[in-house]
């Protein structure tokens, strides 16, 4: 597991290697909550998906994606808001190691 660092704004882009994936993650706030999109390479993996304290992003196997994501509210057990990424929200990636067993 590692923890990939976010900035506290409303959306943003970032680039990101992650077990030899070339990932591109947009993380985006609108009035509904907070969401996620992860694409590697040219193919959106996921896309629209709510972000929740400790719930997972990708969550399924046969898209083709190692590992997860999955945030982590470090002071409680609050879903993520923008205003405290990288501070009290932190995005972390679960590798396939700390998934095995897992869907």
């Amino acid at each position: 597991m590692m923890i990939i660092p976010i900035q506290p704004l409303p959306n943003q882009t970032m680039q990101v290697q992650l077990a030899g994936q070339s990932c591109s993650l947009n993380i985006y706030q609108n009035a509904y909550g907070l969401f996620m999109d992860v694409i590697v390479g040219q193919n959106q993996i996921i896309a629209g998906v709510l972000c929740e304290n400790l719930n997972r992003i990708v969550r399924s196997l046969y898209l083709g994606f190692v590992g997860d994501f999955a945030f982590q509210d470090t002071q409680g057990s609050s879903d993520p808001v923008y205003t405290g990424l990288g501070s009290r929200f932190q995005l972390l990636y679960l590798e396939a190691s700390d998934l095995s067993g897992q869907g």
